[in-house]
């Protein structure tokens, strides 16, 4: 024991040179003020009568007696900060494998036409590097003039299931930038250089070479991965469209809003 206490008829004394704050290391029990007559406290020293009845008060408000800590947070809350930071990550990970697995290509429009049943709708041939154009539907009557999609280059999403729009058959989707009222709406934009077919993905330039294969169909319904992706496509300041912090690019550069900044895509 670090310190030793003698015990002699005129009262308890401490050992000269024995620390008085050494008794936090001695377990105080509650027969402990028992041994402390009115005649012995009053050779006892002043600090280690303070740090008996200082040990004695912490240990009725902890439900752990003996023990006394001045931290202000757990020990594991920083592995915990640790843990949080690498579960965030890890879903955006998730987010951004699940949005490389869109069939997300560059595109032509060959023609475009309004469709004949639905005023809001234009039906258009798409080139997107098959053996022949897809037929796509687009509500974009109200935003895009007729003209300008005559030979635009678009990004197109290309593995949703086929649905009939009023007779016609749309096997695709094209991408857009709209602002949060809905009211402005325009195409995006692949990188200049970019041809008809050229794969679309989020990430880096190296990201290429780990791309995944398209889903099928059936798996991007059932699995709702446009439905996850979506809310987290964006246009930033520049224009620049984005998944998260992970660019929209193709191997020829970034996939681009014209005009409109921090805005949505769908």
């Amino acid at each position: 024991m670090a310190a030793t206490i003698a015990v002699f008829s005129g009262g308890l004394k401490v050992k000269a040179g024995v620390l008085a704050v050494q008794i936090s290391s001695i377990p105080l029990r509650r027969e402990l003020p028992c041994y402390f007559s009115s005649s012995s406290t009053k050779t006892i020293s002043s600090p280690l009568r303070v740090s008996a009845v200082y040990n004695h008060h912490q240990r009725n408000r902890s439900s752990w007696p003996g023990v006394t800590t001045f931290c202000t947070a757990t020990p594991d809350a920083g592995a915990t900060v640790s843990k949080s930071e690498k579960k965030i990550e890890s879903q955006e990970e998730d987010v951004k494998e699940t949005a490389n697995l869109l069939d997300i290509k560059v595109g032509r429009i060959v023609k475009a036409w309004q469709h004949e049943e639905a005023d809001s709708l234009y039906v258009e041939e798409v080139d997107i590097g098959e053996a022949e154009p897809r037929i796509i539907c687009s509500g974009l009557v109200k935003y895009v003039p007729l003209d300008l999609l005559q030979g635009a280059s678009v990004v197109v999403l290309a593995n949703l299931k086929p649905r009939n729009m009023r007779g016609v058959k749309s096997c695709g989707m094209l991408l857009c930038a709209s602002d949060s009222a809905h009211e402005n709406v325009e195409l995006l934009v692949p990188p200049q250089g970019s041809v008809s077919g050229d794969r679309v993905w989020f990430g880096n330039e190296e990201d290429l070479e780990q791309l995944p294969e398209p889903a099928p169909p059936n798996k991007v319904q059932k699995k709702k991965m446009w439905e996850s992706v979506q809310p987290l496509l964006k246009t930033d300041a520049s224009g620049v469209s984005m998944l998260k912090e992970h660019l929209m690019r193709t191997s020829s550069g970034l996939v681009t809003s014209k005009t409109l900044r921090n805005a949505n895509i769908s």
